[in-house]
């Protein structure tokens, strides 16, 4: 792309949302869901804001029908909530490798379920690879597209997780 090209869509889009009537733009930390259909806001009020957004970004997706952002958002608020537990425990080093980073959700779940520290509930332990396989597909198969079946599948196992690891994570 030339530079030229960059600077005209850069202006026009900065134009555009100046014209925007203010309704039509979210604002800039994300709109707000209009419904709770996956997970409801009150399972995460009052624990980190950055969990809060992550749950309507969940519920935004979904409501607006963009199933494969719903799964990669889902993937990410489990991640999120492995690594809130560890940290919890004073035991993140369990789950980085020598330079510090954590590991892929793959390994993240193998650590937790293998974990003594705490003992997981059968449902979270039969319910977290289900989530992992959904959002893996929708971040990593080029094919393959969510369809709102996908989600509503694997709504329960989500909120018994999510519930789960708050209270592991000492959020809740």
């Amino acid at each position: 792309m030339d530079k030229y090209f960059q600077d005209y869509t850069v202006a026009l889009v900065s134009e555009l949302k100046a014209i925007s009537p203010p309704s039509y733009v979210p604002p800039d930390d994300g709109a707000k869901p209009k419904t709770e259909m996956v997970l409801a806001r009150s399972l995460v009020s009052n624990t980190r804001g950055y969990i809060e957004r992550v749950v309507a970004q969940i519920n935004g997706t979904y409501e607006n029908g963009w199933y494969d952002g719903c799964a990669v958002m889902i993937r990410r608020l489990l991640e999120t909530l492995i690594v809130e537990v560890f940290e919890n425990y004073k035991i993140a080093t369990k789950i980085q490798n020598p330079n510090g980073d954590f590991y892929y959700l793959s390994d993240l779940i193998s650590c937790t379920l293998s974990e003594t520290s705490w003992n997981l509930s059968r449902n979270s332990r039969q319910s977290m690879p289900k989530l992992k396989t959904v959002g893996d597909l929708s971040a990593h198969s080029r094919r393959y597209n969510a369809h709102k079946s996908d989600i509503d599948n694997i709504i329960p196992d989500l909120r018994v997780v999510v519930q789960e690891l708050l209270y592991l994570a000492g959020l809740k």
